[in-house]
């Protein structure tokens, strides 16, 4: 099997390496983001935001704030987050909880774009190889009288197949995951804005209520 593996690897040329190397770069991506997802954002989803907006939904009371600022100060979630910085501010507004969830996306959308590019990528480097070796197979046929081995021709042959096989299996090994990612992210960020907009708008009731 690995020997397999070697022989097919060196079959491809020199296009095999930069694919090997994007391939690798797509898997160490792929498992940082699953880590992201699994672990650090697990509690993460539609049951944190419906716990903040049963608080936020209950009615005005003196203490609402202070159990807003105890249910979000343990909270290790991205709501949570948001919670705690609206809760720790009296001049927090909407326009100021966007901002933060901006200054928050960067970590959401991590190596979505890095992701794209290997997807966009690796069927190309693939399409090169196969370029460059059917090049090679057409030189050697041009020049027929020195083939005295048909193996020559069919390595070349072999090479352009081996490379595009090898990159359309990483552009689809890496799309998948990419599409399960990007729908995550777009989620939390939809949960988070209407989180915002909540805040927001009991900050409005609130004043108008003291007012």
């Amino acid at each position: 099997m690995i020997d397999r593996a070697i022989q097919f690897f060196l079959a491809g040329g020199w296009v095999m390496y930069p694919l090997l190397v994007m391939s690798l770069l797509s898997l160490t991506l792929i498992f940082e983001r699953l880590l992201f997802w699994v672990f650090s954002a697990q509690r993460t989803g539609p049951r944190r935001l419906a716990v903040y907006l049963r608080l936020y939904a209950a009615d005005q009371t003196s203490d609402q704030t202070n159990r807003l600022a105890k249910a979000s100060k343990n909270d290790c979630t991205l709501e949570g987050n948001l919670v705690a910085t609206a809760t720790s501010s009296n001049t927090t507004n909407e326009a100021i909880l966007i901002g933060h969830i901006e200054s928050m996306r960067p970590s959401i959308e991590r190596f979505s774009s890095m992701l794209s590019s290997i997807i966009a990528a690796a069927p190309l480097l693939g399409i090169l190889g196969t370029v460059t070796g059917i090049i090679r197979s057409f030189d050697l046929l041009g020049n027929a009288a020195a083939v005295s081995d048909p193996s020559i021709v069919a390595g070349g042959i072999a090479e352009a197949l081996y490379t595009t096989a090898f990159g359309l299996t990483i552009a689809l090994v890496t799309l998948f995951p990419h599409i399960y990612f990007k729908s995550r992210a777009d989620r939390t960020l939809g949960r988070l804005e209407t989180l915002a907009g909540v805040i927001s708008e009991h900050r409005s009731t609130d004043s108008q209520i003291k007012d």
